[in-house]
Protein backbone atom coordinates (compact mmCIF):
# COMPACT_ATOMS: atom_id res chain seq x y z
CA UNK A 1 0.00 0.00 0.00
CA UNK A 2 1.38 3.41 -0.95
CA UNK A 3 1.74 6.40 1.34
CA UNK A 4 -1.36 8.09 -0.06
CA UNK A 5 -3.41 4.89 0.39
CA UNK A 6 -2.29 4.59 4.01
CA UNK A 7 -3.27 8.19 4.71
CA UNK A 8 -6.71 7.59 3.15
CA UNK A 9 -7.22 4.45 5.24
CA UNK A 10 -6.24 6.25 8.43
CA UNK A 11 -8.71 8.95 7.52
CA UNK A 12 -11.51 6.41 7.25
CA UNK A 13 -10.67 4.96 10.69
CA UNK A 14 -10.51 8.44 12.19
CA UNK A 15 -13.93 9.28 10.73
CA UNK A 16 -15.38 5.97 12.00
CA UNK A 17 -14.20 6.41 15.57
CA UNK A 18 -15.05 10.11 15.75
CA UNK A 19 -18.64 9.32 14.67
CA UNK A 20 -19.16 6.69 17.38
CA UNK A 21 -20.81 8.05 20.50
CA UNK A 22 -19.01 6.98 23.68
CA UNK A 23 -21.26 5.17 26.15
CA UNK A 24 -21.23 7.51 29.12
CA UNK A 25 -23.68 5.54 31.27
CA UNK A 26 -24.17 1.92 32.16
CA UNK A 27 -26.85 0.43 29.88
CA UNK A 28 -29.37 -2.04 31.33
CA UNK A 29 -31.67 -4.27 29.26
CA UNK A 30 -35.05 -4.83 30.94
CA UNK A 31 -37.02 -7.76 29.54
CA UNK A 32 -40.50 -8.66 30.80
CA UNK A 33 -42.52 -11.62 29.59
CA UNK A 34 -45.82 -9.84 30.21
CA UNK A 35 -47.45 -6.75 31.67
CA UNK A 36 -50.70 -8.63 32.24
CA UNK A 37 -51.07 -7.75 35.90
CA UNK A 38 -50.55 -4.68 38.04
CA UNK A 39 -47.60 -6.38 39.70
CA UNK A 40 -45.63 -6.59 36.45
CA UNK A 41 -46.54 -3.03 35.47
CA UNK A 42 -45.50 -1.73 38.89
CA UNK A 43 -42.26 -3.72 38.66
CA UNK A 44 -41.14 -2.46 35.26
CA UNK A 45 -42.07 1.10 36.22
CA UNK A 46 -40.06 0.77 39.44
CA UNK A 47 -37.06 -0.63 37.55
CA UNK A 48 -37.11 2.25 35.08
CA UNK A 49 -37.49 4.79 37.87
CA UNK A 50 -34.59 3.22 39.76
CA UNK A 51 -32.44 3.35 36.61
CA UNK A 52 -33.18 7.03 36.21
CA UNK A 53 -32.53 7.71 39.88
CA UNK A 54 -29.14 5.99 39.63
CA UNK A 55 -28.31 7.63 36.28
CA UNK A 56 -28.40 4.38 34.33
CA UNK A 57 -29.59 4.12 30.74
CA UNK A 58 -31.99 1.32 29.85
CA UNK A 59 -33.65 -0.52 27.00
CA UNK A 60 -36.98 -2.23 27.60
CA UNK A 61 -38.89 -4.99 25.84
CA UNK A 62 -42.11 -6.89 26.58
CA UNK A 63 -42.64 -10.32 24.98
CA UNK A 64 -46.43 -10.56 25.40
CA UNK A 65 -46.26 -14.14 26.74
CA UNK A 66 -44.10 -15.37 23.83
CA UNK A 67 -40.97 -17.14 25.10
CA UNK A 68 -39.34 -17.21 21.64
CA UNK A 69 -39.91 -13.51 21.23
CA UNK A 70 -38.36 -12.85 24.64
CA UNK A 71 -35.28 -14.84 23.62
CA UNK A 72 -34.97 -12.74 20.46
CA UNK A 73 -35.41 -9.51 22.43
CA UNK A 74 -32.62 -10.44 24.83
CA UNK A 75 -30.35 -11.33 21.89
CA UNK A 76 -31.08 -7.85 20.57
CA UNK A 77 -30.02 -6.39 23.92
CA UNK A 78 -26.77 -8.34 23.66
CA UNK A 79 -26.09 -7.13 20.11
CA UNK A 80 -26.70 -3.55 21.24
CA UNK A 81 -24.04 -3.86 23.92
CA UNK A 82 -25.98 -3.71 27.17
CA UNK A 83 -23.90 -3.94 30.34
CA UNK A 84 -26.47 -5.99 32.26
CA UNK A 85 -29.86 -7.65 31.84
CA UNK A 86 -32.85 -7.85 34.18
CA UNK A 87 -35.37 -10.42 32.98
CA UNK A 88 -38.81 -11.44 34.24
CA UNK A 89 -39.19 -14.70 32.28
CA UNK A 90 -42.24 -16.60 31.16
CA UNK A 91 -41.37 -19.56 33.37
CA UNK A 92 -38.55 -21.44 35.06
CA UNK A 93 -37.59 -23.40 31.94
CA UNK A 94 -37.65 -20.94 29.03
CA UNK A 95 -35.20 -18.65 30.83
CA UNK A 96 -32.40 -21.24 30.68
CA UNK A 97 -31.29 -20.58 27.05
CA UNK A 98 -31.52 -16.84 27.76
CA UNK A 99 -29.16 -17.21 30.73
CA UNK A 100 -26.77 -19.22 28.54
CA UNK A 101 -26.82 -16.52 25.83
CA UNK A 102 -26.00 -13.81 28.37
CA UNK A 103 -23.21 -15.96 29.84
CA UNK A 104 -21.67 -16.50 26.41
CA UNK A 105 -21.65 -12.75 25.87
CA UNK A 106 -20.16 -12.13 29.32
CA UNK A 107 -23.13 -9.98 30.37
CA UNK A 108 -24.46 -10.17 33.96
CA UNK A 109 -28.08 -11.33 34.12
CA UNK A 110 -30.55 -10.99 36.98
CA UNK A 111 -33.69 -13.13 36.89
CA UNK A 112 -36.54 -11.16 38.42
CA UNK A 113 -39.26 -12.84 40.50
CA UNK A 114 -38.86 -16.42 39.17
CA UNK A 115 -36.30 -19.07 40.05
CA UNK A 116 -34.78 -20.83 37.01
CA UNK A 117 -35.53 -24.56 36.90
CA UNK A 118 -31.94 -25.71 36.56
CA UNK A 119 -29.06 -24.75 38.80
CA UNK A 120 -26.73 -24.15 35.85
CA UNK A 121 -25.20 -21.09 34.33
CA UNK A 122 -24.26 -17.84 36.01
CA UNK A 123 -27.09 -15.63 37.18
CA UNK A 124 -28.60 -13.95 40.21
CA UNK A 125 -32.27 -14.33 41.09
CA UNK A 126 -34.38 -11.78 42.96
CA UNK A 127 -37.41 -13.51 44.42
CA UNK A 128 -39.94 -13.01 47.18
CA UNK A 129 -40.00 -15.58 49.95
CA UNK A 130 -43.22 -17.06 48.57
CA UNK A 131 -43.29 -19.92 51.06
CA UNK A 132 -42.83 -17.87 54.24
CA UNK A 133 -45.03 -14.95 53.17
CA UNK A 134 -47.86 -17.36 52.33
CA UNK A 135 -47.37 -19.29 55.54
CA UNK A 136 -47.57 -16.11 57.63
CA UNK A 137 -50.67 -14.98 55.72
CA UNK A 138 -52.49 -18.28 56.20
CA UNK A 139 -51.46 -18.47 59.86
CA UNK A 140 -53.03 -15.06 60.38
CA UNK A 141 -56.21 -16.34 58.74
CA UNK A 142 -56.05 -19.51 60.83
CA UNK A 143 -55.77 -17.50 64.04
CA UNK A 144 -58.89 -15.57 63.04
CA UNK A 145 -60.72 -18.85 62.48
CA UNK A 146 -59.60 -20.33 65.78
CA UNK A 147 -60.43 -17.17 67.72
CA UNK A 148 -63.96 -17.17 66.30
CA UNK A 149 -64.72 -20.50 67.94
CA UNK A 150 -66.24 -21.83 64.70
CA UNK A 151 -65.31 -24.64 62.32
CA UNK A 152 -64.41 -23.63 58.75
CA UNK A 153 -64.31 -25.28 55.35
CA UNK A 154 -61.52 -23.84 53.22
CA UNK A 155 -60.67 -23.23 49.57
CA UNK A 156 -57.36 -22.34 47.90
CA UNK A 157 -56.93 -20.89 44.41
CA UNK A 158 -53.74 -22.42 43.00
CA UNK A 159 -51.61 -20.65 40.40
CA UNK A 160 -49.84 -22.09 37.39
CA UNK A 161 -47.77 -24.96 38.78
CA UNK A 162 -45.23 -24.42 36.00
CA UNK A 163 -44.38 -21.26 37.95
CA UNK A 164 -42.11 -21.91 40.95
CA UNK A 165 -43.80 -19.05 42.79
CA UNK A 166 -47.17 -20.82 42.57
CA UNK A 167 -45.61 -24.08 43.79
CA UNK A 168 -44.07 -22.44 46.85
CA UNK A 169 -47.26 -20.54 47.70
CA UNK A 170 -49.21 -23.79 47.58
CA UNK A 171 -46.65 -25.46 49.84
CA UNK A 172 -46.78 -22.54 52.28
CA UNK A 173 -50.57 -22.76 52.36
CA UNK A 174 -50.61 -26.52 52.93
CA UNK A 175 -48.00 -26.42 55.70
CA UNK A 176 -49.79 -23.59 57.49
CA UNK A 177 -53.31 -25.03 57.17
CA UNK A 178 -52.22 -28.31 58.81
CA UNK A 179 -51.59 -26.37 62.00
CA UNK A 180 -55.30 -25.53 62.17
CA UNK A 181 -56.80 -28.94 61.43
CA UNK A 182 -58.87 -28.61 64.60
CA UNK A 183 -60.87 -25.74 63.09
CA UNK A 184 -60.23 -25.80 59.32
CA UNK A 185 -60.96 -28.49 56.75
CA UNK A 186 -59.63 -28.01 53.22
CA UNK A 187 -62.44 -29.01 50.85
CA UNK A 188 -61.55 -27.27 47.56
CA UNK A 189 -58.36 -26.72 45.55
CA UNK A 190 -59.09 -24.62 42.47
CA UNK A 191 -56.51 -24.76 39.65
CA UNK A 192 -56.39 -21.41 37.85
CA UNK A 193 -53.18 -21.36 35.76
CA UNK A 194 -53.30 -17.62 36.55
CA UNK A 195 -56.41 -17.33 34.37
CA UNK A 196 -59.45 -15.28 35.45
CA UNK A 197 -62.01 -17.40 33.57
CA UNK A 198 -60.72 -20.63 35.07
CA UNK A 199 -60.66 -19.02 38.50
CA UNK A 200 -64.26 -17.80 38.20
CA UNK A 201 -65.52 -21.18 37.02
CA UNK A 202 -63.54 -23.03 39.68
CA UNK A 203 -64.64 -20.86 42.60
CA UNK A 204 -68.26 -20.93 41.40
CA UNK A 205 -68.22 -24.73 41.21
CA UNK A 206 -66.53 -25.07 44.60
CA UNK A 207 -69.11 -22.84 46.26
CA UNK A 208 -71.93 -24.82 44.70
CA UNK A 209 -70.42 -28.11 45.88
CA UNK A 210 -69.58 -26.69 49.33
CA UNK A 211 -71.94 -23.80 50.05
CA UNK A 212 -70.65 -23.57 53.63
CA UNK A 213 -67.09 -22.62 52.63
CA UNK A 214 -66.02 -19.81 54.93
CA UNK A 215 -62.26 -19.52 54.36
CA UNK A 216 -60.59 -18.66 51.01
CA UNK A 217 -56.95 -18.06 50.11
CA UNK A 218 -56.00 -16.82 46.64
CA UNK A 219 -52.42 -17.43 45.48
CA UNK A 220 -52.54 -14.02 43.81
CA UNK A 221 -54.52 -10.84 44.43
CA UNK A 222 -54.76 -10.68 40.64
CA UNK A 223 -57.53 -13.32 40.88
CA UNK A 224 -59.70 -11.38 43.33
CA UNK A 225 -62.07 -10.01 40.65
CA UNK A 226 -63.09 -13.61 39.88
CA UNK A 227 -63.37 -14.46 43.57
CA UNK A 228 -65.53 -11.41 44.24
CA UNK A 229 -67.80 -12.15 41.29
CA UNK A 230 -68.37 -15.74 42.44
CA UNK A 231 -68.95 -14.68 46.04
CA UNK A 232 -71.45 -12.00 45.05
CA UNK A 233 -73.35 -14.47 42.89
CA UNK A 234 -73.52 -16.79 45.90
CA UNK A 235 -74.52 -13.93 48.25
CA UNK A 236 -71.31 -14.38 50.26
CA UNK A 237 -69.35 -11.17 49.74
CA UNK A 238 -69.65 -9.20 52.98
CA UNK A 239 -67.25 -7.14 55.12
CA UNK A 240 -65.59 -8.21 58.34
CA UNK A 241 -68.10 -8.30 61.19
CA UNK A 242 -71.03 -9.41 59.04
CA UNK A 243 -72.38 -12.86 59.86
CA UNK A 244 -71.85 -13.96 56.23
CA UNK A 245 -68.26 -12.69 56.00
CA UNK A 246 -65.79 -15.21 54.60
CA UNK A 247 -62.24 -15.12 55.95
CA UNK A 248 -60.30 -13.99 52.90
CA UNK A 249 -56.57 -13.79 52.22
CA UNK A 250 -54.30 -13.30 49.24
CA UNK A 251 -50.78 -12.69 47.97
CA UNK A 252 -49.10 -9.82 46.08
CA UNK A 253 -50.30 -6.50 47.47
CA UNK A 254 -52.02 -5.00 44.43
CA UNK A 255 -54.48 -2.11 44.20
CA UNK A 256 -57.52 -4.37 44.38
CA UNK A 257 -56.25 -5.92 47.61
CA UNK A 258 -55.66 -2.47 49.09
CA UNK A 259 -59.18 -1.38 48.18
CA UNK A 260 -60.60 -4.56 49.73
CA UNK A 261 -58.60 -4.00 52.91
CA UNK A 262 -59.90 -0.43 53.12
CA UNK A 263 -63.50 -1.56 52.63
CA UNK A 264 -63.12 -4.33 55.21
CA UNK A 265 -63.75 -7.24 52.83
CA UNK A 266 -60.19 -8.59 52.88
CA UNK A 267 -58.69 -9.87 56.12
CA UNK A 268 -55.03 -10.11 55.09
CA UNK A 269 -52.68 -10.33 52.14
CA UNK A 270 -49.01 -11.13 51.75
CA UNK A 271 -47.05 -8.36 50.06
CA UNK A 272 -44.09 -8.57 47.73
CA UNK A 273 -42.00 -5.43 48.20
CA UNK A 274 -41.71 -4.34 44.57
CA UNK A 275 -39.55 -1.30 45.31
CA UNK A 276 -37.08 -3.33 47.36
CA UNK A 277 -36.92 -6.10 44.73
CA UNK A 278 -36.26 -3.69 41.85
CA UNK A 279 -33.61 -1.76 43.76
CA UNK A 280 -31.99 -5.08 44.71
CA UNK A 281 -31.96 -6.20 41.05
CA UNK A 282 -30.07 -3.12 39.89
CA UNK A 283 -27.69 -3.20 42.84
CA UNK A 284 -26.97 -6.83 41.93
CA UNK A 285 -26.07 -5.87 38.35
CA UNK A 286 -23.77 -3.09 39.54
CA UNK A 287 -22.21 -5.39 42.13
CA UNK A 288 -21.41 -8.00 39.49
CA UNK A 289 -19.89 -5.35 37.21
CA UNK A 290 -17.68 -4.28 40.13
CA UNK A 291 -16.66 -7.92 40.81
CA UNK A 292 -18.29 -7.95 44.22
CA UNK A 293 -19.23 -11.38 45.68
CA UNK A 294 -22.95 -12.00 45.40
CA UNK A 295 -25.31 -14.76 46.44
CA UNK A 296 -27.08 -16.57 43.62
CA UNK A 297 -30.49 -16.01 45.23
CA UNK A 298 -31.44 -12.71 46.87
CA UNK A 299 -34.62 -12.87 48.93
CA UNK A 300 -37.35 -10.31 49.49
CA UNK A 301 -38.80 -11.26 52.91
CA UNK A 302 -41.98 -9.32 52.18
CA UNK A 303 -44.61 -8.75 54.85
CA UNK A 304 -48.28 -9.27 55.58
CA UNK A 305 -50.78 -6.45 55.79
CA UNK A 306 -54.12 -6.67 57.60
CA UNK A 307 -56.69 -4.58 59.40
CA UNK A 308 -54.53 -4.05 62.49
CA UNK A 309 -51.43 -2.72 60.68
CA UNK A 310 -53.02 -1.25 57.54
CA UNK A 311 -52.32 2.38 58.36
CA UNK A 312 -48.73 1.64 59.36
CA UNK A 313 -47.77 -0.65 56.47
CA UNK A 314 -49.75 0.76 53.53
CA UNK A 315 -46.83 3.10 52.76
CA UNK A 316 -44.80 0.02 51.79
CA UNK A 317 -47.60 -1.71 49.88
CA UNK A 318 -46.99 -1.02 46.19
CA UNK A 319 -50.69 -1.38 45.28
CA UNK A 320 -51.71 1.33 47.73
CA UNK A 321 -50.40 3.95 45.32
CA UNK A 322 -52.23 2.58 42.28
CA UNK A 323 -55.80 2.99 41.10
CA UNK A 324 -57.83 -0.22 41.23
CA UNK A 325 -59.01 -1.54 37.88
CA UNK A 326 -62.23 -2.86 39.40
Amino acid sequence: MGYKGLIALLGIFTLFFSCRQPKEKTLIGISFETLQTEYWVASIDALKASCEENELDYLEAVANSDANRQFEQVNNFISRGVDGIVIAPKDAHTVIPIIKAANRAGIPIVVYNRLPALNKGTYTTIVADNYEITKKTVRYMGDLARTSGKKYKAMILIGDLGDTNAVMRRKGFNDAIREYSDVIELVAEVPTEWNQEKALAGVTNALQANPDIGFIFSSSDFLFPSVISALKNADKYYPIGHEKHIILGGFDGDAMAYKMLKSGHLDVTGVQNVYYECDLALRAIMGILEDKPLDRILIDPGFIIHQQNLEQMSTYMWGAGLNSTE
